[in-house]
C-alpha cells in the first residue's frame, strides 16, 4: 500500500500483485471526499504541462470557478477613502457609523454536534481495522516500496516505448491502414536511386520491430515468473487428476457389465412383449385410420344425397366434419390432397344454393293467395334454411326477405284496384288505359271499398310477415341460448380440470422424489389412484378392443372426437311447434346474434312502414284532383276513422306505431279543417250581412240542441223524422232554466260550435287545429257583431234605418248565450288535450273577456242613449205649473219605451242595474239643473213644484214591471240648505 507521506505514484493493484486488497462492497455507500476547488492558478515551473489554463466559461459554467469570485479579500480590507486603514472592513460599505452588534444566529443553518459524525463513525471503524491488521501483515514500507515501484517503473517505461498500435484489441495485419502504420511503403522503395538509403531503412524497422518483440517477451517472463509457484502446483494436482480419472474408469466398466447381465435377464422379455403389444396397437391404428379414409370417401355422394331433399344443414354438417377430419387425423395423406378444395367450391354452391332457396321460399310464402288461413308455409323447411343460413354466417338473408315485401306490398294494392276496377260496369278499360286513371274514376263509396279491401289485405300479409319472422326469431334465440350452455359446460368442465390436476399433484411429486433403485416401484397396485387406475385401464383396454366393424362406414366410432362432439345437439320448439335441434358448431358470436334478433324486429317495423308508404301512395294518387278535400264531413270522418283503425291493427301486430300514414291523414285532415272552417266563417259572415237584428222565434230541433248540451256533454242529436214538424216554433231559447232572446244567426252558430265539438270527437289529431279555428270563428263574430250594431255598420250593409234599443239588447243577450257556452266548449276541449297543450285554452280566456267587454260597452251605450235624451229635455226644465210638467212627462214616456223594448229580452236583475245606472244619470242631470236655477230645499213654491214632478217620476218608475222595489234614493237632487 502507499506511503502517506510520499508523493510517489502508487502501483496499481493486478494479478501479479504479491498481497491482495479486499473488496469492497458495492452496495455500501462510500462517502466521497470532495474539496474544494483552487481559484488560484499555480505558478509556471517550467513545464509547460503543468501551467494552469484558464477555466472555461463554456465547458465549467455547471461548477464554481474564479469567475464567480465578485470580490477579494483585500479589497474589502482596503478602504481608499480612509486615512488610515479601518480594523473592520464592514465600514466601507455602510459607513463610519456602522455599529458593531451580535449577529443573531441563522434559523437555516442547523447546530453541529458530535452526534452528527456517530454514523459516520461506526461505518469507518470497520474499515480502520482492516487497515491496521493489513499494516501489521504487510513488510516493511521502505523495502516494498522501492522493490516493487522500482519494477514497476522499469516495466512501465519498457512497455512504453512499443506504439500503442500494437496493443490494440483489434489489432490484423490484413487490415490495409493498420499494415501501411506498421509497414509504411516508403521503406521498400528502390527506385530514384535512393536503393541504399532505402535499404538501411528497413533494417532499422526491422531491427525496432525485434526490439520491440523482445521487450513484450522479457515482460511476459516476468509475468510468468511470478506465477511459477502457481504453474508448479497445477503440474502436481495433474498427476493426483490422471489417478482418479483412471479409477472412475475401471467403476465404470464394472457398471456397464452388471446393466449389461441385469438387462439381458430381466429387461429383453418384457420389452419384446411390449414392442409386441405396440406393434398390434399400430395395427388397429391403421386399420381405424383406413376405416376413416373409406368414410371421407363416401362424403361427396352423400352430400349429393342429402342436397337432392334440400339438407343443407346436414350437408353442412358433414363438410365440416370431413374438413376437420381431413385437418386433424388425416392430415398429408396423398389420396385426399385434392378433397378439401373440392368440399370448399361444394360449400360454396351450398350457400348460392340455400340463398337461392330462401329467395324462392320468400317469393312463394309472401305471394300466395291472401285468403289461405296457414299464416307459415313449410315450417320445416324455413327453420332448415335459416340454420343453414345462420352457419354459414350469411346474415343478410333478410335483406332478400325485405325486398321480397316491397315487391308483394306493390302487387297487393296492384290486384285489388284490378279487381274492384274489373266490377264496375262503368269503367271503359279499353279507353282508360292506365291502372290510376282506372282508379280515379271511382266515386267515393266504391273508393272506400278499395281502400277497406287493401287494409284488411295489408294486415293478413303483415300477420304472415310476423309469423314467418317470429319462427326465424325463435331460430336466432335458440342457437344464442345453446352459445351460453355451451360456455357455461366448458367453465364447468375446466374448473373440474383444475380440481383433478390439484388432486393429482401430490401423486406426480411423491412418483418424481421416489428414492428407490426403479421409479416404477414408487407406488404399489393397491396405491394407485383412482385417476392413475382409469388410465391405466383404458390403456390397457385399447389395444384389446376389437376394431369398429367395416360393414358401415358412417359409424360415429369411426370418427375423431372433434367430430363426434358435433353430434351432440339441442332441441328447443319454434312458435308453429317444430323441434329445433341446435348443432354445436354455430360459430356465431352472442353480439352477431344479438345484432340479428334486432334486424328482425326491425325487419317487422319495416313491414308495417311499407305498408304505410304504399297506403299513402295510394291515398296520394287519388288525392290529385283534390278529391279528398272536396269529401263532406261525414265521409272524411269516415275515412279517417278506417285509417285510424288500420294504424292501431298495424301497431298491435308489429309494436310500433308508422308515421307515414299518419302523417298522410294529419295533411289530409288539415286541409280538411282548412276546408271546414272557411266553409262554416263564410256562412256566418253570409247570416251576419243579412242580419236585421231582430228577434227570432226558435224551432224545436234547436231547443232540442241546446237539451243535448245540458248535460255537460256535446253531441249533436239526431233528427227526429215528423216529430219535430209537429211542434211549434218557440218565441225563445231556454237554456238551463233561463230565457234567451236571440237571432237567427246565433241559433246557427250554436249549430257550428257544435259541429267543430263533434269534429274534434271523430277526429282527435285536429284537435289543436279545431280549437284555434273555432277561437278565431268566436272572435270573428263578436268583432263583426260590434261593427253591426254597436257601429252601426247594419244600416248599410242591410239597410235598417237605425239601431234601436232593442236590438242592442238583443245583441247583448245573444253575447251572454255564447259566454254562456265557452265553458262547456273549454272543458270539452280540455279533455281531449295533452298537458303539455293546456296553454292553448287561454284563447277561451281572452275570448270571455272580449265578449264581457263587448256587453259592458252595449250596456254603456244604453245608458248613454238615456243620457243624452235627460241633457235634452232637462235643460229646458222649467219650475212653474202645471204639475206634473211637460218635461217630466216626456221623461216617463221614453223611460216606459226603454222599459218596453228591453225588458222581455233582458233579465229582471240586468233590468234593474241598467235602470239604476239610468237613474242615476238622471239624477246628475236634475241636480245640475236645479243648480241652475237656483231651486233649493227651502220649502217654498218652486221646492214644491220640483217635488211634485220628482214624485210623478218616481211612481211612474216604479210602475214599470220589475221595478218596483227599485231604490231610486231621490233626496239626492237637492243641494244642502244654504
Amino acid at each position: 500500500m502507499a506511503s502517506s507521506h510520499s508523493s510517489s505514484p502508487v502501483p496499481q493493484g493486478s494479478s501479479s500483485d504479491v498481497f491482495f486488497k479486499k473488496e469492497v462492497d458495492p452496495t455500501k455507500h462510500i462517502r466521497t471526499v470532495q474539496s474544494l476547488p483552487d481559484v488560484c492558478p499555480k505558478e509556471p515551473t517550467g513545464d509547460t504541462n503543468s501551467l494552469c489554463v484558464a477555466p472555461s466559461l463554456v465547458t465549467d459554467q455547471h461548477r464554481w470557478t474564479i469567475y464567480h469570485s465578485k470580490v477579494n479579500l483585500p479589497a474589502a480590507l482596503n478602504d481608499p477613502r480612509l486615512a488610515k486603514r479601518e480594523s473592520d472592513f464592514f465600514t466601507k460599505t455602510w459607513g463610519l457609523d456602522f455599529v458593531d452588534t451580535e449577529v443573531i444566529p441563522s434559523f437555516y443553518l442547523p447546530q453541529i454536534s458530535k452526534e452528527h459524525f456517530t454514523a459516520y463513525q461506526q461505518e469507518i471503524s470497520q474499515r480502520e481495522k482492516i487497515h491496521e491488521r493489513c499494516k501489521n501483515i504487510c513488510p516493511p514500507k521502505d523495502t516494498f516500496d522501492r522493490t516493487l515501484l522500482h519494477t514497476h517503473d522499469k516495466s512501465r517505461t519498457d512497455l512504453e516505448q512499443v506504439p500503442k498500435i500494437f496493443m490494440k484489441p483489434d489489432f490484423a495485419l490484413d487490415d490495409s491502414l493498420t499494415f501501411n502504420s506498421v509497414l509504411p511503403w516508403s521503406h521498400f522503395n528502390t527506385a530514384g536511386g535512393k536503393g541504399n538509403r532505402d535499404a538501411a531503412s528497413s533494417k532499422l524497422l526491422q531491427e525496432k520491430l525485434s526490439h520491440y518483440l523482445d521487450i513484450v517477451e522479457v515482460n511476459i517472463a516476468h509475468q510468468i515468473s511470478l506465477r511459477s509457484e502457481a504453474f508448479f502446483r497445477a503440474m502436481t494436482s495433474q498427476h493426483e487428476l490422471q489417478d482418479y480419472l483412471k479409477k472412475t474408469s475401471q467403476a465404470v466398466k464394472m457398471l456397464r457389465e452388471k446393466i449389461a447381465q441385469i438387462d439381458k435377464v430381466m429387461c429383453e422379455g418384457s420389452l419384446h412383449i411390449l414392442r409386441l403389444a405396440l406393434t398390434r396397437n399400430n395395427c388397429v391404428k391403421v386399420y381405424n385410420k383406413l376405416k376413416l379414409m373409406a368414410t371421407v370417401h363416401q362424403t361427396q355422394p352423400t352430400v349429393q344425397v342429402l342436397l337432392s331433399t334440400s339438407e343443407f344443414v346436414g350437408a353442412l354438417d358433414l363438410i365440416a366434419t370431413t374438413q376437420e377430419v381431413l385437418q386433424q387425423e388425416l392430415q398429408g395423406i396423398h389420396s385426399f390432397r385434392h378433397l378439401g378444395s373440392q368440399l370448399c367450391e361444394l360449400e360454396k354452391l351450398i350457400d348460392k344454393m340455400m340463398i337461392a332457396e330462401f329467395s324462392t321460399y320468400s317469393h312463394s310464402d309472401l305471394n300466395r293467395p291472401l285468403e289461405d288461413d296457414c299464416q307459415i308455409l313449410e315450417e320445416e323447411r324455413l327453420v332448415s334454411l335459416v340454420f343453414g343460413l345462420l352457419k354459414q354466417r350469411k346474415l343478410n338473408f333478410l335483406e332478400i326477405y325485405g325486398e321480397e315485401m316491397i315487391i308483394t306490398a306493390k302487387n297487393i294494392i296492384k290486384q285489388c284496384v284490378i279487381n274492384k276496377v274489373s266490377q264496375i260496369e262503368e269503367i271503359d278499360t279499353d279507353v282508360v288505359m292506365k291502372l290510376a286513371d282506372q282508379m280515379r274514376m271511382l266515386n267515393f263509396p266504391q273508393w272506400f271499398d278499395l281502400l277497406k279491401d287493401i287494409f284488411s289485405k295489408f294486415i293478413i300479409f303483415l300477420q304472415r310477415v310476423k309469423a314467418t319472422l317470429n319462427i326465424i326469431h325463435s331460430v336466432v334465440l335458440s342457437v344464442l341460448d345453446k352459445n351460453q350452455r355451451t360456455r357455461e359446460l366448458e367453465e364447468e368442465i375446466s374448473q373440474g380440470k383444475n380440481a383433478a390436476k390439484d388432486n393429482s399433484l401430490d401423486t406426480e411429486v411423491a412418483y418424481l422424489i421416489h428414492e428407490g433403485m426403479f421409479i416404477s416401484d414408487a407406488f404399489t397396485e393397491g396405491e394407485l389412484t383412482p385417476t392413475a387406475v382409469d388410465a391405466t385401464s383404458q390403456r390397457n383396454a385399447s389395444p384389446n378392443s376389437e376394431p369398429c366393424s367395416s360393414d358401415s362406414v358412417s359409424e360415429p366410432e369411426c370418427t375423431t372426437d372433434s367430430s363426434s362432439s358435433k353430434e351432440q345437439t339441442s332441441s328447443s320448439v319454434t312458435p308453429g311447434g317444430v323441434d329445433i335441434m341446435v348443432s354445436e358448431d354455430m360459430k356465431l358470436t352472442d353480439l352477431e346474434l344479438g345484432k340479428l334478433a334486432n334486424n328482425i324486429q326491425e325487419l317487422l317495423y319495416s313491414a308495417s312502414d311499407i305498408c304505410h308508404d304504399r297506403a299513402v301512395k295510394f291515398l296520394m294518387s287519388r288525392a290529385k284532383d283534390g278529391f279528398l278535400e272536396k269529401l263532406n264531413s261525414t265521409e272524411f270522418i269516415t275515412l279517417s276513422r278506417l285509417m285510424e283503425t288500420f294504424i292501431l291493427d298495424t301497431e298491435q301486430i308489429c309494436g310500433r306505431k308508422s308515421m307515414s300514414l299518419l302523417g298522410a291523414l294529419q295533411s289530409q285532415a288539415n286541409k280538411f279543417v282548412n276546408r271546414f272552417h272557411e266553409e262554416r266563417k263564410t256562412k256566418l259572415s253570409l247570416l251576419l250581412d243579412n242580419e236585421r237584428w231582430k228577434q227570432a222565434d226558435v224551432p224545436a230541433e234547436f231547443q232540442d240542441l241546446v237539451d243535448s248540451i245540458s248535460g255537460g256533454k256535446i253531441t249533436l242529436p239526431e233528427k227526429k223524422s215528423g216529430a219535430t214538424e209537429e211542434r211549434r216554433p218557440a218565441e225563445v231559447l231556454i237554456v238551463e232554466g233561463q230565457q234567451y232572446a236571440v237571432v237567427g244567426t246565433v241559433l246557427l252558430l250554436i249549430r257550428i260550435i257544435l259541429e267543430y265539438c263533434q269534429c274534434v270527437d271523430n277526429i282527435p289529431s285536429v284537435t289543436t287545429d279545431m280549437l284555434t279555428r273555432l277561437s278565431d270563428l268566436l272572435k270573428y263574430f263578436n268583432s263583426r257583431s260590434c261593427q253591426l250594431v254597436l257601429g252601426a255598420g247594419a244600416l248599410q250593409v242591410v239597410g235598417l234605418k237605425t239601431i234601436t234599443t232593442k236590438n242592442l239588447a238583443l245583441s247583448s243577450r245573444c253575447l251572454q248565450l255564447i259566454v254562456h257556452y265557452i265553458p262547456v266548449i273549454r272543458a270539452h276541449f280540455e279533455a281531449r288535450l295533452q298537458p303539455k297543450q293546456y296553454n292553448m285554452l287561454r284563447h277561451f280566456d281572452h275570448i270571455t273577456k272580449d265578449y264581457h267587454d263587448h256587453i259592458a260597452e252595449i250596456s254603456a251605450k244604453l245608458v248613454a242613449i238615456m243620457d243624452s235624451l235627460f241633457d235634452k229635455l232637462l235643460s229646458k226644465y222649467e219650475v212653474k205649473a202645471p204639475v206634473p210638467s211637460a218635461c217630466f212627462r216626456n221623461i216617463c214616456k221614453q223611460m216606459a219605451k226603454m222599459h218596453e223594448a228591453i225588458f222581455d229580452l233582458l233579465p229582471e236583475e240586468q233590468t234593474q242595474m241598467l235602470f239604476l245606472r239610468i237613474n242615476a244619470s238622471y239624477k246628475l242631470h236634475l241636480k245640475k239643473q236645479l243648480s241652475h236655477l237656483n231651486v233649493i230645499n227651502d220649502g217654498g213654491p218652486q221646492n214644491g213644484l220640483v217635488t211634485a214632478d220628482v214624485a210623478f217620476y218616481t211612481g211612474n218608475l216604479q210602475a214599470l214591471k220589475g221595478l218596483k222595489d227599485l231604490d231610486l234614493n231621490m233626496a239626492e237632487i237637492w243641494e244642502q240648505k244654504r
